[in-house]
């Protein structure tokens, strides 16, 4: 995709920028001021677990939810003085929990006209900059300029253009008058940038309207901007991880490029990131052209950390510069949910639990998740059954209708359960967690065997004759457990004693020997399709179906359809772990 010219912008961005005022105080030479960040909410208000319908809860005692940001950001806006405390978000905030998905699906906003949960909280918060994060584009371009209009933080993409005009999508960048307690207030200025991958993990929902460009060059564009229109202080919320990995290869500019940013762009303090659901308190970069060490400085997801960075600041010349800053993260655990955001969302919150626990089948024994990574199980081949389903009653008269349909799914959660008898739709919604849609591509035999080979690489070789440890035996090189497929539709072993790429023996389909040159139809989840996990052939294969199905939602309608749940209609035992044909398990 193409990213917008840079030339001639400024205009534009004058154009965009929201300025605010605070009194002054005392005239001083030193002052110190405060910005926040949170990252990764992904709809997460209540420290609740629709999915379990109890209160959330990890083995690190971890609590989630703005409402806990909240009572930690008044925390530290009493510690330090209001005036002198800004609070940004670094994006991925309307995507990832029942709460998000009904008011975008059930209920949208969009129709209804009722404010977006996430804009009701953050505005009660008081955000002063949102940026757009990749989960941002999930359910379509309507539902974020919705809530671009509702919220009343500018909400910033700096390397996001209008495909037609080439212009800004969103703001690039906001300036803001930070008290300092010291007689003049410090101009902070947040550029908001936003990793390149949306271009593929989106792609239906921004071919053609939306182009990301690189982060980096982005920086180095509009930084002098900033300073020009007067920024002292210069943070750059970037949802990016900071490792430089992409996980979609060469085909667009770094997905993580955060490092980058500092180490490669100069006039940046501080670099507010994102996008990893990582924990990093204080990281320091030096910048290769000023010697200058740049903070960076990410909270851990869904609201479990505020990251709270001071910067001290000293006046010279008549201006304000950064003469050093320091970072920590408040774990949320240590404070209560604050009651002005929860008796605000409490509706909302109620109305979508009420909405999970709705009964939609009975199950006749119990179905888990729990060894889904090591095993075929049942309840992953309800997955497969009904994605197979779907996709087969679709090639119905076209070219395709006699090839072999395929489907691939992935182990989700491990803690995701059927239990006996009624089964809710949160019980559903806690298998598949993803709001992905289906997709089906053509593949050949080959291709199909390649990217089960690809799909192996996920478990860690294991000798034989040696001791089985399930978990040392899979997350190979720390892959998580999304990024793992298993495929329904043939017949095959993964041998774990053998090197990565050599792992996939007797593949077939119906007792007969899969062969290079054989065409199949890949169910597929457009996360995948469109070249998630970097998975081989699956991006550039044939495209047969695409009608923007929602996967969960199939799932749920199939099983309200049936209104029964019985591994009797779709559990097929088609793939093992073997170790030189011995079975694993």
């Amino acid at each position: 995709m193409r990213s917008y010219r840079l030339a001639g912008l400024a205009v534009t961005a004058a154009a965009a920028l929201i300025v605010t005022s605070t009194p002054a105080a005392t005239a001083a030479e030193h002052a110190s001021i405060t910005v926040m960040e949170t990252s990764d909410l992904h709809g997460n208000v209540f420290n609740w677990d629709y999915y379990t319908n109890a209160e959330y809860d990890d083995s690190d005692a971890n609590d989630v939810g703005l409402a806990k940001i909240s009572s930690a950001v008044e925390g530290v806006r009493a510690d330090r003085g209001r005036d002198r405390t800004m609070l940004i978000d670094n994006g991925d905030i309307l995507q990832g929990t029942p709460l998000s998905y009904y008011y975008a699906k059930v209920e949208p906003v969009t129709e209804t006209g009722e404010t977006h949960p996430m804009a009701k909280a953050m505005n009660a918060i008081g955000y002063d900059s949102v940026t757009v994060g990749n989960h941002e584009f999930n359910y379509g371009l309507d539902l974020l300029d919705t809530f671009r209009k509702q919220i009343e933080a500018p909400v910033l993409g700096a390397n996001v253009s209008d495909e037609r005009t080439h212009l800004p999508a969103y703001q690039p960048f906001t300036l803001k008058k930070v008290d300092t307690g010291a007689g003049k207030p410090v101009t902070v200025g947040v550029l908001g940038l936003t990793t390149p991958g949306s271009a593929i993990w989106d792609k239906g929902n921004v071919e053609g309207k939306l182009g990301f460009g690189d982060m980096v060059q982005s920086a180095k564009f509009w930084v002098p901007i900033m300073k020009a229109f007067g920024a002292e202080v210069v943070v750059a919320s970037s949802h990016a991880g900071d490792d430089g990995t992409s996980s979609y290869g060469d085909e667009l500019p770094t997905e993580n490029a955060s490092a980058q940013i500092a180490e490669e762009v100069p006039g940046i303090d501080a670099v507010l990131f994102g996008h990893q659901h990582k924990d990093v308190p204080q990281r320091f970069v030096k910048n290769k052209l000023t010697g200058k060490d740049v903070l960076l400085t990410e909270p851990a997801k869904w609201g479990q950390r505020l990251s709270v960075v001071d910067f001290d600041l000293e006046r010279k010349h008549g201006r304000w510069q950064v003469a050093g800053a320091s970072s920590e993260a408040v774990n949320t655990n240590t404070v209560p949910e604050d009651p002005k955001i929860t008796e605000l969302l409490r509706p909302q919150h109620d109305k979508t639990v009420e909405y999970v626990n709705e009964t939609v089948a009975e199950s006749s024994q119990e179905l888990s998740a729990a060894e889904s990574r090591l095993k075929d199980t049942p309840i992953v081949d309800f997955i497969q059954k009904v994605q197979t389903d779907t996709v087969e009653a679709a090639l119905e008269g076209t070219p395709q209708a006699e090839l072999p349909v395929l489907s691939q799914a992935s182990p989700f959660s491990r803690t995701a359960k059927f239990p006996a008898g009624p089964v809710t739709v949160r019980d559903i919604a806690g298998l598949y967690i993803y709001d992905n849609t289906l997709e089906a591509v053509t593949l050949t035999g080959a291709q199909v065997k390649e990217y089960l080979e690809f799909s192996a690489g996920y478990y860690n070789q294991l000798a034989p004759g040696a001791p089985v440890d399930p978990e040392a035996l899979t997350n190979a090189g720390g892959l998580p457990d999304y990024n793992y497929d298993m495929l329904a539709g043939v017949d095959y072993d993964v041998d774990v004693a053998k090197p990565v790429g050599e792992r996939i023996v007797n593949l077939s389909r119906d007792g007969v020997a899969v062969t290079p040159e054989q065409e199949f139809v890949l169910a597929v989840n457009n996360y995948r399709r469109s070249g998630g996990g970097n998975f081989p052939q699956v991006p550039a294969a044939p495209v047969v179906y695409n009608e923007q199905v929602e996967i969960r939602q199939a799932l749920i309608d199939t099983a309200t359809e049936s209104g029964v749940i019985d591994p009797a209609d779709f559990a097929v035992p088609n793939w093992k772990l073997v170790r030189e044909g011995v079975p694993v398990f």
